[in-house]
């Protein structure tokens, strides 16, 4: 009887758990699973990348012209200049005229354009232990060095990346807050839908199409969650741990935050790397001999590779030093191998010593959640395991509604008529959000200023359409009925899916035939075929929740009919 108790307790915990955590999980699955391949959605969104990745470019013959032509970014000196600023002294400078205090530069095995940023240093910040900086932030074509807009969306790795861990809620970092409540909820769930199925091996194989919906759905829902449950619960606690100590624990930043940057001058005094400024100007020498030398021994360490990551630290001073870090694409540990120079000499300072053993199984999960590596069939499971994870939650919406509408019908609730339309706009409405926002980024002019921004309207407005459409049409599942905007928006995807691959073969000449066989581009032609398996996926739900006509009404008519034929009428 108590075993009976506690089962019931668990499947309590599971279903409530389960319903107010599934919405926001299923923004993070099906994000997350897109953005496994965020830098291929970009090429499509922005088709002057549309070229091979390349390696870092030479830093004395490109990038540090482009360093020093760098200005800070204008919406970001209006919003923190003003907060930064002392004003005891004096005017604040203009904008044009701040030092640059750092450089970065950044790509990947998967990236043909070039990341960079520079960090502007406030001359006389409000707080003197602070090291306030303006960012300017470029993206440039590395084989020529020429400027790629920044008003250029980039739709896969700056919006839906970010969609999947911070709901792109960046106000006091509540986006980050509900996932993290939603992933631990999540845990909560997974373990509580062990408990609830003891026969967990039997219902991996257990599926009764025959069955009416609310035993197929739950069939489904079962069998989605346990082919998938290693994987659902290792990027849930691995998503909390990554986040933990930035966001949900930050003891590192407020509490022990005095104690922090004395550990930061404590560890620059043993590694050699200057924490301060020493107020003495000094030229920097040639980077490119320094990544030289770096690339040199990284192979007498039996590791040769390019540079990933590369950073000048206390720009234009003597206490300069240049950071050099190895693309990690060939192993899952999240590692750089850095190597450091000062800036003046090209002396080296500093290579990173092995980590722990702590260090390197925190940067093995790290890595292994955000697959930076080059493992092209992994990326795939990857996907596959995110979109199982949307099967399960989806099902579980579906299934929650379909055994209580009939109850909440007699009893005139409205509880599944809201549970069923938000099901809606969380399942195929961000489908519909996703489509439609890449569509328009097609059909938007190329030269229309704030681009991104009007894709990001888009995005958003469709969305909240979507839910109104949805409780729009959601009165017949008040009276036990299915809700037809199901039906609607699967046909709406199919739309937007398809005109999405026509708009880019219109605009950009980027057909599948060229992008597949005569200049194999395969991530526009990935995009494509993706965008046209939804469209398909998207029709075929469409034709199975089509209204099925009366069985009853349709017996009496052919009684009717077949009475008439022989004369009796």
């Amino acid at each position: 009887m108590q075993t009976g108790n506690t089962r019931q307790a668990m499947a309590w915990l599971h279903t409530w758990l389960g319903l107010l955590a599934g919405f926001v999980l299923m923004v993070c699955f099906f994000f997350g699973s897109l953005s496994v391949f965020d830098r291929e959605i970009d090429r499509w969104a922005i088709p002057e990348t549309r070229f091979d990745p390349q390696p870092m470019p030479s830093y004395d013959n490109m990038l540090k012209g482009i360093f020093e032509k760098s200005e800070p970014d204008v919406a970001e000196y209006n919003q923190l200049m003003p907060i930064y600023h002392d004003p005891a002294a004096g005017d604040m400078t203009p904008r044009t005229e701040l030092p640059p205090d750092e450089y970065w530069a950044y790509t990947t095995h998967r990236d043909p354009v070039l990341r960079m940023g520079v960090g502007f240093r406030v001359p006389h910040p409000a707080e003197a232990d602070e090291h306030n900086h303006i960012h300017g932030n470029l993206t440039i074509d590395p084989r020529d060095g020429s400027l790629v807009p920044d008003d250029h969306l980039k739709i896969g790795s700056d919006w839906f990346y970010p969609l999947h861990y911070s709901l792109n809620l960046e106000w006091k970092f509540i986006g980050y807050y509900i996932v993290g409540l939603a992933a631990f909820f999540m845990l909560v769930a997974l373990i509580s839908g062990i408990w609830i199925h003891r026969r967990i091996f039997r219902e991996f194989f257990t599926f009764r199409p025959a069955k009416r919906a609310q035993r197929k759905t739950l069939d489904i829902h079962n069998m989605s969650g346990v082919i998938a449950l290693p994987f659902h619960f290792f990027f849930a606690i691995t998503g909390l741990i990554i986040f933990a100590s930035f966001f949900y624990f930050p003891v590192n930043s407020t509490m022990l935050k005095p104690l922090h940057e004395l550990s930061e001058e404590i560890e620059a005094s043993h590694t050699g790397l200057p924490h301060d400024r020493a107020g003495i100007d000094a030229d920097i020498a040639s980077v490119d001999a320094m990544i030289a030398d770096a690339k040199h021994r990284w192979s007498e360490r039996g590791m040769p590779g390019e540079v990933g990551f590369l950073m000048v630290t206390h720009v234009g001073d003597l206490n300069s030093y240049v950071s050099i870090y190895r693309a990690g694409s060939d192993r899952v540990a999240l590692v750089g191998e850095g190597i450091h120079y000062k800036a003046a000499t090209g002396e080296l300072l500093r290579e990173d010593p092995p980590h722990s053993f702590a260090e390197g199984a925190a940067e093995f999960l790290t890595g292994l959640h955000l697959q930076h590596f080059e493992h092209w069939f992994l990326r795939w499971l990857y996907v596959f395991g995110g979109l199982l994870g949307c099967v399960c939650i989806a099902t579980g919406f579906i299934f929650y509604v379909e055994k209580r509408k009939s109850q909440h019908a007699r009893a005139g609730s409205q509880g599944s008529r809201l549970t069923d339309a938000f099901a809606v706009a969380t399942v195929t409405g961000i489908v519909v959000a996703a489509c439609a926002m890449l569509l328009s980024n097609r059909l938007i002019p190329t030269d229309t200023s704030g681009k991104g921004d009007w894709e990001k309207i888009v995005f958003c407005s469709v969305w909240g359409l979507t839910l109104l459409h949805a409780l729009w049409r959601s009165s017949p599942v008040a009276r036990a009925m299915s809700n037809p905007a199901w039906r609607e928006q699967a046909l709406t995807i199919t739309v937007l899916a398809v005109a999405a691959v026509i708009a880019n073969w219109l605009t950009t000449g980027d057909h599948l035939i060229k992008t597949l066989f005569t200049e194999r581009y395969l991530a526009v032609a990935g995009t494509d075929i993706s965008l046209l398996i939804t469209a398909a996926i998207a029709w075929v739900s469409a034709r199975k929740l089509a209204p099925k006509p009366d069985k009853s009404l349709t017996r009496n008519l052919s009684t009717d009919t077949a009475t008439r034929e022989v004369g009796y009428e």
